[in-house]
């Protein structure tokens, strides 16, 4: 089953594909691309054992609170 992307960017998920997911217009999904190279579309939600993303799980972890100026004249040495 194929399908055309558009100058924006977009396609149109078939509808057997939105069936078997139970997708229905404002359902997110997630795309991912196997090591295989094929992409790989998900409902969100629907994996619940699904490896959470490295970037994801620091977000939000720092607790030093540097100033840029501070930061940037410890990085290159300064006094």
């Amino acid at each position: 089953m194929s399908t055309t992307l558009t100058s924006k960017g977009q396609v149109t998920i078939p509808k057997q594909i939105r069936d078997a997911l139970n997708l229905a217009a404002g359902s997110s999904v997630e795309f991912a691309v196997n090591p295989d190279g094929d992409v790989v579309i998900h409902k969100v939600g629907a994996r619940s054992n699904r490896k959470p993303d490295r970037f994801e799980t620091a977000r939000g972890k720092a607790d030093v609170k540097w100033r840029t100026d501070d930061l940037m004249a410890l990085l290159r040495g300064e006094s």
